[in-house]
């Protein structure tokens, strides 16, 4: 009989002990919206305030994973932003066998309530491509300090495709430390919203001030501008080859690329910055590297049911994503 006893007990200490570790998990297993004590504060370098986004301490096992939102988003909801939809993301991730200490979110443009008094910043300066190379070369590093990998994987939505492209092209020894790149809806060949048109709307100063000579449209705002024939020079990157890059992008409609409707937002003419007729729809690939060709996106985009904004918080996005990312798990990190 105590032999039972003592065998149960042993027994019911395991059960006592597996679920406490299951409600560690649960509880531990939300991504937050700050860094981790040391992690070090690291000062946006066009609004001279902290950048902001998410990590977590702990021991990393996978290939850490950065972020990188798009223009005139957040790495998570703020006051002034409700979308911020990389947080969950990479919940997504972290629901999927992540630890939350290898997943990192960068916020290059800060809380975005600066727009409140100046719309035309989200087409200013401050939200080029070129602006913010800075700040993810420094975020990257950092994350790599701490957390000890010697490579991270990179998922970039919109302009952040393109910072993350111009800091490769910037930093002849970057792309050592990115293992594998997700490049989502970027705009690699130009925006359609940068037309002199009197119909492209988006030139209001309410919506952006996207006009020919704004910053953002003296970088995008056609594929012969001078930043995109530096930037697609060769090819799309200097990389170790194509599969390492997984492109995933709208095929029917998206605001920033197709002349047609997507969602609530009416199409603008299919023209560039100099006011040539240019073909954006395939603004988002990337020549050599893995495509995903994804229809009916807006369904995801709760607010304006857009796909360019949908194809980031979709489950079709998220899967590939894993799978991508997993895929061949032999290749070490640290």
């Amino acid at each position: 009989m105590k032999a039972i006893i003592s065998r149960f007990a042993s027994q019911l200490v395991f059960i006592i002990a597996a679920l406490a570790s299951v409600d560690a998990a649960h509880a531990d297993g939300t991504v937050g919206a700050s860094f981790p004590p040391g992690f070090p504060v690291i000062n946006d370098a066009s609004l001279a305030t902290p950048l902001i986004g998410f990590g977590a301490a702990g021991p990393v096992q996978r290939t850490p994973v950065i972020f990188v939102h798009g223009n005139n988003d957040t790495p998570y909801a703020t006051a002034c932003n409700p979308y911020g939809k990389v947080q969950a993301f990479a919940q997504y991730l972290a629901d999927h066998g992540y630890a939350l200490s290898e997943l990192w979110g960068l916020g290059y443009q800060g809380d975005q309530c600066d727009l409140l008094s100046d719309q035309t910043r989200r087409s200013g300066e401050a939200h080029t491509a070129a602006a913010n190379v800075a700040d993810l070369r420094r975020f990257v590093h950092a994350v790599l300090r701490y957390t000890g990998a010697h490579e991270v994987d990179i998922v970039g939505h919109s302009l952040g495709v393109i910072v993350v492209r111009e800091w490769l092209r910037q930093d002849e020894d970057a792309s050592r430390h990115v293992r594998r790149f997700v490049a989502i809806d970027g705009p690699n060949h130009g925006i359609i919203n940068c037309s002199p048109s009197p119909l492209n709307y988006w030139q209001a100063p309410s919506l952006g001030g996207f006009t020919p000579s704004s910053a953002i449209c003296q970088e995008l705002g056609s594929p012969r501008t001078a930043f995109l024939k530096r930037l697609n020079h060769r090819g799309w990157a200097a990389w170790r080859g194509a599969d390492d890059v997984l492109v995933i992008r709208n095929a029917d409609t998206s605001f920033v690329y197709f002349p047609s409707q997507d969602g609530v937002l009416a199409g603008v003419p299919a023209e560039d910055a100099f006011g040539d007729a240019t073909d954006f729809s395939g603004s988002a690939r990337l020549r050599g590297a893995r495509e995903l060709d994804l229809a009916g996106q807006g369904i995801y985009d709760a607010i304006l049911a857009t796909s360019h904004l949908g194809i980031l918080n979709s489950p079709d996005t998220w899967a590939a994503t894993l799978k991508f990312l997993n895929a061949h798990p032999d290749r070490h990190s640290h």
